[in-house]
């Protein structure tokens, strides 16, 4: 499970104020927790607001792309994963809402797991949630990873009313 951003990569920032890295991180525990009780143990690329580049990258850029790398080079030395990357979205329309899932456009598996991800956000969030999952071909964790991967947006922190639920941790659990 990979909370993503963290540290000084704080991500975008909702409109009530929280650090999409912070809201990422909330719902990465949840879902390890939720994983956990039935039985599945996790591997969790981080468990507090940190960024995991290198110790040598001074600017932000620098610090970003090693984190990519690094968090790349952690999945794809775990044997049979699947990788779940949490995220929250933004878009310069308000109006604009819901849970949607990415995957990359060559990976059958991705697909697959993209699609039931997303009909399970289908399931827990209603027909509010008009979203499709969609294959993407420019993400770096998308491109690089050996397993299957998703990018999983649960929400616009761009969005009033999502931002405020996004901050909530009962609303944080039903995503997970």
């Amino acid at each position: 499970i990979d909370a993503g951003h963290g540290g000084e990569d704080g991500g975008a920032v909702s409109v009530t104020g929280e650090a999409e890295s912070q809201i990422n991180l909330a719902i990465a525990c949840k879902l390890e927790d939720i994983l956990a009780f039935y039985g599945t143990v996790p591997a969790m690329l981080r468990r507090e607001d940190i960024s995991l580049h290198d110790q040598t990258a001074n600017t932000l850029r620098e610090k970003k792309v090693s984190d990519l790398h690094n968090r790349v080079a952690m999945v794809n030395g775990i044997s049979n994963s699947i990788l779940l990357s949490i995220h929250q979205n933004s878009y310069h329309e308000e109006y604009v809402k819901g849970a949607q899932v990415f995957y990359y456009e060559k990976s059958k598996d991705g697909q697959r797991l993209a699609q039931i991800l997303q009909r399970g956000f289908d399931r827990v969030l209603g027909e509010e949630n008009t979203r499709q999952a969609k294959a993407n071909d420019q993400y770096y964790l998308l491109l690089h990873t050996s397993c299957p991967v998703v990018i999983v947006e649960c929400g616009f922190l761009s969005n009033h009313e999502e931002a405020s639920r996004l901050a909530e941790e009962g609303y944080q659990e039903q995503l997970a």
